[in-house]
């Protein structure tokens, strides 16, 4: 499988499973504090036309980037646990790539094309890119 196919599937699955669903709206009203002070019947179509609560949500870049950054801690401390069988690094970081392609099927992000683009730069840079460690 292709990492655009895999982009597509991860972002695919994320939806179907509420992951991207309007936060404040549960299908019969919405709830949003901060757009509707005191209001708390919505229609949809009043959700999806003036909020910009779309079938995607309104979840932030910084949300959706912190989540991803959520899954490498977790394969960290599974790192940290003495008793491995439990706490499994290979499934965090699954999870890490997973919430990285949900991401890059939502916003249109040729994922592929950026790592091949990324190595190759990565190739002319000098040793530890100048750095110590």
């Amino acid at each position: 499988m292709l990492i655009k196919e895999l982009c597509e599937l991860a972002h695919k699955t994320a939806v179907e499973k509420g992951f991207w669903n309007c936060p404040f709206f549960d299908g019969g009203t919405c709830a949003h504090p901060d757009e509707f002070e005191g209001v708390t019947e919505i229609s949809s179509d009043y959700c999806n036309n003036k909020c910009k609560h779309n079938q995607w949500g309104k979840r932030n870049n910084g949300e959706l980037i912190a989540l991803m950054h959520s899954e490498l801690s977790e394969a960290l401390e599974a790192l940290r646990q003495k008793d491995r069988t439990k706490n499994n690094v290979g499934e965090e970081l699954a999870d890490c790539c997973i919430r990285i392609f949900d991401y890059c099927g939502a916003k249109n992000i040729d994922l592929e094309n950026e790592i091949i683009n990324k190595m190759e730069i990565n190739k002319k840079r000098p040793n530890k890119h100048n750095k110590r460690f």
